[in-house]
């Protein structure tokens, strides 16, 4: 176990005592701010609804993160190959950008609907420039002399791409692709909030509805859950193969 992952777990475990000793401590009503251990038990007695609410949740945030990213980095890769075509892309591209994307919810609902398709498209909405100015910047960032240098070799452009241009660009796409992570189950969650039939959005809406913020907490504690481990499995995917970095 790395010393960086040390630090996290204790640092986690700090967390939870000081929370837990403070809502005791202090006699904290459960509306309020709920024991870490009223949590946890919350999230036992619920956990069949809980556990198909994180599945649904986690296959939108996956699907509108795969979506998001094809979008992002294909569109990146487009530019550069295309250069001409940046001053037209680029400018609404961040046009669009400009505004939180919570706000093309109720377009998105309209236009997809309550189910899956709205939640794919609001995380794919929410990553995809993001992940387009990350891939973009890895990509200027090559060394000009190593691109004559590799045209001097009869190396065309998907050659220069392939090369010299991606492995470039790798340490900052990834860069993007960590921070997509937990901006992807987010937008997920609240985006279910606005209207779903399953997710745990829902579940907190529901929970919120009935009053039952320790379910509200224990919906949010898997979800962070969710974050955390989507978020490890990117950086893993990140040490294996940008090595050397």
């Amino acid at each position: 176990m790395s010393t960086s992952m040390q630090r996290g777990i204790a640092g986690g475990l700090l967390l939870v005592l000081a929370w837990e000793g403070m809502a005791r401590g202090l006699h904290l009503p459960s509306y309020s701010l709920p024991a870490v251990t009223q949590i946890l038990a919350s999230i036992g007695a619920q956990r069949g609804p809980l556990v198909s609410a994180a599945l649904v949740t986690l296959a939108e945030a996956l699907a509108g993160y795969a979506l998001g990213a094809a979008i992002g980095i294909g569109t990146a890769i487009l530019l550069t190959m295309a250069p001409r075509l940046r001053g037209a892309i680029l400018p609404a591209a961040t046009a669009v950008n400009s505004v939180p994307v919570i706000a093309y919810s109720p377009l998105v609902l309209l236009w997809f609907g309550s189910g899956m398709a709205s939640k794919i498209v609001m995380v794919a909405l929410a990553i995809a420039f993001t992940l387009f100015l990350g891939t973009l910047s890895g990509l200027d960032r090559v060394d000009r002399r190593s691109v004559d240098l590799m045209r001097s070799f009869g190396g065309g452009r998907l050659a220069i791409l392939w090369r010299l241009r991606l492995p470039t660009a790798l340490p900052l796409m990834f860069a993007g692709l960590r921070v997509a992570t937990a901006r992807s189950v987010l937008v997920a969650v609240v985006t279910e909030m606005l209207g779903a039939y399953n997710g745990l959005g829902m579940q907190i809406y529901k929970a919120v509805v009935q009053v039952d913020f320790v379910q509200v907490w224990g919906a949010v504690f898997v979800a962070s859950a969710l974050s955390l481990a989507f978020f490890g499995l990117v950086s893993w995917a990140e040490r294996k193969l940008v090595f050397w970095n």
